[in-house]
């Protein structure tokens, strides 16, 4: 299946085609797709009404830098903003970061969004495409914002997605822009990087999203396309050593450089189905006709994502008159990330591609 990325505010002839393929499992907008709240929920219901079927309509709405729809929604401020306050007081920034997760997954329900790809479960340990969108350096506290942002995106209706798996944080390269090599042993990433995926997991996580990075000790290949980190060590049985996880597995977009590893569009796809990926992320749009192409023949697992289609009425209004939406900004305001030197570099803001 593919998740696919459009061009603008609105539907063209082109993209309802598009949506007409068996293997379009639904779109991923953009600040490209974005003008305003009444225009953005109107463009999800036209892709839904364009499509013989369920589409999944997504989007990366961290906080920070990485907020795709800004007017007219909350002003999120970046995870790693957490990180000061649960040095002073653990049980309230994990308290808030639940907040921000159910407030940041409402106002995307609200506005016919089905999925954030959130939470960014990287450790903030210097990668160029991380910088302050992880909560810290420390597993063990990620972990604990790990379980607490889980259920608070769940509150919303919304199911989370974890990423990226099995962990970005710790190499310096931009996936967006150049090849990531992490030459650590599986141990050494099990005890660090892996530890919030597995506490993610372990609450109830319905997603991941698997990292462009080869990690050659454990596999030849980038994770994405590697059945030894999908199969053996995500979907793993726990008493194996493996995380047990049974939700769906999404790649990062196949158009940021570091996919291109594996070869072209077709390569890229066949080696993440391959792999154990559910679903193919496309979202640069002169892609999408060779990705469809690349697809025909295949298996479709159609009804992996059903269960990621957003639960709970639509709409502003009721939100709007939410009390826990108005006690959540207010808190939220003075949750503030220092500024990291990796920041401006990140691709997930300059080219706003999949995060």
């Amino acid at each position: 299946m593919l998740l696919i990325g459009i061009t603008g505010h609105e539907l063209t002839a082109q993209e309802r085609d598009w949506l007409q393929h068996d293997a379009c499992a639904g779109v991923t907008l953009f600040a490209r797709n974005f003008a305003s709240r009444a225009q953005v929920a109107a463009l999800a219901q036209a892709i839904r009404e364009a499509a013989p079927r369920p589409q999944l309509i997504c989007v990366d709405q961290e906080g920070g830098r990485v907020q795709r729809f800004r007017e007219g929604y909350t002003k999120l401020p970046a995870l790693h903003g957490f990180e000061a306050l649960y040095q002073r007081d653990a049980g309230a920034a994990l308290a808030l970061a639940r907040e921000h997760a159910w407030l940041m997954a409402s106002e995307m329900r609200a506005s016919g969004v089905d999925l954030s790809f959130a939470p960014v479960l990287d450790l903030a340990r210097g990668n160029r495409a991380i910088g302050d969108r992880a909560f810290a350096a420390d597993p063990e506290v990620v972990a604990a914002f790990a379980r607490v942002y889980v259920q608070g995106m769940h509150e919303a209706g919304m199911a989370a997605t974890l990423k990226h798996f099995p962990g970005h944080g710790s190499v310096l390269e931009d996936t967006h822009h150049d090849a990531a090599i992490d030459p650590r042993p599986l141990d050494e990433i099990r005890a660090h990087d892996l530890a919030p995926a597995a506490a993610g997991t372990a609450a109830g996580a319905d997603a991941v999203m698997t990292a462009h990075v080869t990690y050659p000790q454990v596999a030849a290949e980038p994770a994405g396309c590697s059945r030894r980190w999908i199969e053996e060590i995500l979907r793993g049985d726990v008493a194996n050593g493996g995380l047990g996880f049974r939700g769906v597995v999404f790649s990062d977009d196949i158009g940021m450089a570091a996919a291109g590893a594996v070869g072209g569009i077709k390569a890229r796809i066949d080696a993440h189905l391959d792999a154990g990926c559910d679903v193919v992320l496309v979202s640069h749009t002169q892609q999408v006709d060779e990705a469809l192409a690349a697809i025909e023949g295949r298996r479709l697992n159609t009804m992996a994502l059903v269960g990621l289609l957003g639960r709970g009425a639509l709409g502003w209004d009721g939100l709007l008159a939410d009390a826990r939406r108005t006690d959540a900004q207010a808190r939220l305001e003075d949750v503030r990330a220092p500024s990291l030197a990796t920041d401006v570099l990140s691709g997930a803001t300059n080219m706003g591609d999949v995060a």
